[in-house]
C-alpha cells in the first residue's frame, strides 16, 4: 500500500498544482462534449465548441490585455483554468444576449485579478466574481451545469485527483458534511426519500465540482489548515441555507466570494515583493537563496513560500513553485533551501539565473508544519535530504528553549548542509549516512542501517513522549511516518515534497 502510495505521489509531482487543474478540466471538456453527442446532455455540439471558444478567447485575450496594460507578465495557465471553469459555469446557447453575459464574466474574471486585487494579490475567485457581477446586470446567470449525473463518472475521480494533489480532502469533507447535511435535510422536508435527497444533493448541485475546482483554489485561501477548515464550514453553510435579499439570492459563486473575502483577512494580505540578495551552493545538489522583502512577511517557522518565476519556453510545469523558509520569522532576510540536483525543471533554471537587485513576486504563504505551541514539549525532527529545510526556521526560531532531538538522513557528509546552524541551535543531532562517511563531531554517528522501527527506538528510546516531525521526499516520508509509529511514536507530523 504504501509503495502503490509512493508512485503516485511521484507521478502527481510531476504535474503543478495549476497543470494538473488543467488538464483535469481539459478531460471533463471533450467528456461533456462525448456526452452531447451522445444525447445525454440538452445542448447540442455546435452551441458546446462556440460556447469552448468563446470562454478561452475572451478570457485569454482579455488577461493578456489587462497584463499589458498594467505591466505584468500574464499567467497563460491560469487564465485557461478560468476560462474552462466559467465554460462549466454558464448554460452553453447561440443567444446573442447569452453570449454577451458569457463573454462579460469572461472579462470581468479576467479584470478581477487586477481591479480587485490588493498588493498584487487577487482577493477573488476569478470565475466566481465575473459570473457573480454578470447575474446583477441580468445578460446571464451562472447555472453550474456541469452538476449533472451523467458528468459524474469522470468527475468524481477528476476533483478526487485534484484534491489529493492539493492536499484538500479533509477541507472537502467538512464542506461536503455540511452543505449536503443542509440540503438533504431541506429536500427530505420537501416530502423526498433520503436516499433521493442525498442523490439531488451530490448529483444535481455543483457540491462535488465547488469544491474540487473553486473552493481549494490555494491563492484564496487561509495559510492554516485549522482556518481552511473552519471557512469550509462556513463556505458550505452560506452554500447551502435559502436566502433572499432581493437583489442577491443565495448561489454557489457568492458563497465563495464570501469565503474568499474571509480568506483574505486570515492570511498574508497581498503579494510580497522579494528582493533577490544572493545565493550559496551548500552542497553538490542544493542551494540557498537570499531575498530582502520589500514590506514585512509574516509567516510562523516550519511555514513555506510559493514564488511566481516567470521565464519562457516553461517545460509544463508552471512558474508558481513551493519552497520550504529556511530563515526565522522575523528576520532581515527570507532564505530558501532548493534542491538544485539535475534534471532541473525551467521554474529552477530561473532561479538560479537570478542576479542581485532582481524582484521576485511571492504569491502565497502557508502549510501547518509547525512544532508544538507548549515550548515545555520534546519533539523528534527527522530529515530525508532536502527535507531538513523546513526545519532550519524552527530550530532557528526555538533556539535552545526545547528539547530536540534531529535525525538527518543523507547520502553522505557532502551532501549535508547547514553544518553550523545545526550546530548553533543546541539540538541533539543523529546523522545516518548512506555511503558510510563520518558526519561532524557534534552529530552522533548512526551508521548505514536502514531506519527502521527498531532501529529507530534504539536511537531515540524516548519517542514515544515526543511529537515526531518527518520531513523529505513522499517515499521517505511514508518509510519514515511508518518507522516512527512502529517505535511508539503517538503523533507524526508530515511535510512531504511533492515534487513543486
Amino acid at each position: 500500500m504504501i509503495a502503490v502510495k509512493s508512485r503516485v505521489d511521484t507521478w502527481l509531482g510531476r504535474f503543478t498544482m495549476y497543470r494538473l487543474i488543467l488538464w483535469v478540466l481539459g478531460v471533463l471538456v471533450v467528456y461533456s462534449m462525448v456526452l452531447s453527442i451522445l444525447g445525454w446532455l440538452t445542448f447540442g455540439l455546435p452551441e458546446m465548441l462556440v460556447h469552448l471558444l468563446l470562454c478561452l478567447g475572451v478570457t485569454y485575450g482579455s488577461n493578456r490585455l489587462l497584463a499589458a496594460v498594467f505591466g505584468v507578465k500574464p499567467h497563460t495557465e491560469s487564465s485557461l483554468i478560468t476560462a474552462l471553469l466559467l465554460y462549466f459555469l454558464f448554460w452553453p446557447a447561440f443567444g446573442l444576449t447569452d453570449m454577451a453575459g458569457v463573454a462579460l464574466a469572461c472579462v470581468l474574471a479576467s479584470a478581477s485579478k487586477y481591479a480587485l486585487a490588493f498588493r498584487g494579490r487577487h482577493i477573488f475567485n476569478p470565475a466566481a466574481a465575473g459570473a457573480f457581477i454578470t447575474g446583477l446586470t441580468g445578460l446571464n446567470i451562472a447555472t453550474w451545469w456541469a452538476a449533472t449525473p451523467a458528468m459524474l463518472w469522470l468527475l468524481v475521480p477528476g476533483v478526487l485527483l485534484v484534491l489529493y494533489r492539493t492536499r484538500k480532502l479533509l477541507m472537502a469533507t467538512v464542506f461536503l458534511t455540511v452543505a449536503t447535511g443542509i440540503i438533504t435535510l431541506e429536500l427530505v422536508g420537501r416530502s423526498m426519500t433520503f436516499g433521493q435527497a442525498l442523490w439531488q444533493a451530490l448529483a444535481q448541485r455543483p457540491l462535488l465540482f465547488f469544491v474540487g475546482f473553486m473552493l481549494s483554489e490555494p491563492l484564496t485561501l487561509p495559510p492554516r489548515r485549522w482556518q481552511q477548515l473552519a471557512l469550509a464550514g462556513v463556505v458550505g453553510l452560506v452554500f447551502a441555507v435559502p436566502y433572499n435579499f432581493g437583489f442577491v439570492a443565495n448561489s454557489p459563486e457568492l458563497a465563495l466570494l464570501l469565503g474568499n473575502l474571509i480568506a483574505f483577512f486570515l492570511g498574508q494580505r497581498g503579494g510580497v515583493e522579494l528582493t533577490f540578495k544572493g545565493s550559496r551552493v551548500l552542497t553538490p545538489g542544493s542551494t540557498e537563496f537570499r531575498f530582502e522583502p520589500v514590506r514585512p512577511v509574516r509567516f510562523a517557522a516550519g511555514q513555506f513560500m510559493e514564488l511566481n518565476l516567470p521565464h519562457s519556453r516553461s517545460d509544463g510545469r508552471g512558474r508558481r513553485r513551493v519552497f520550504s523558509i529556511t530563515s526565522a520569522p522575523g528576520a532581515p532576510e527570507v532564505t530558501f533551501g532548493v534542491g538544485t540536483a539535475g534534471p532541473l525543471s525551467t521554474a529552477k533554471k530561473a532561479l538560479l539565473a537570478l542576479q542581485p537587485g532582481d524582484i521576485v513576486s511571492a504569491t502565497a504563504v502557508g502549510g501547518d508544519f509547525l512544532l508544538p505551541h507548549d515550548a515545555g514539549k520534546p519533539v523528534l525532527l527527522i530529515a530525508a535530504g532536502i527535507g531538513i529545510t523546513p526545519f532550519l526556521s524552527q530550530l532557528a526560531a526555538d533556539g535552545t528553549a526545547r528539547d530536540t532531538v534531529v535525525l538527518y538522513l543523507a547520502k553522505g557528509h557532502d551532501d549535508m548542509a547547514w553544518e553550523e546552524q545545526l550546530e548553533a541551535s543546541g539540538a541533539s543531532v543523529i546523522a545516518r549516512l548512506a555511503d558510510g562517511s563520518t558526519p561532524p563531531g557534534f552529530m552522533l554517528d548512526a551508521g548505514t542501517s536502514r531506519i527502521d522501527a527498531a532501529r529507530l527506538k534504539e536511537l531515540v528510546p524516548d519517542i514515544a513522549d515526543r511529537e515526531v516531525f518527518v520531513s523529505g521526499s513522499p517515499a521517505s516520508v511514508d518509510s519514515l511516518r511508518s518507522a516512527a509509529r512502529g517505535a511508539g511514536a503517538r503523533r507524526v507530523h508530515v511535510d512531504s515534497f511533492a515534487g513543486y
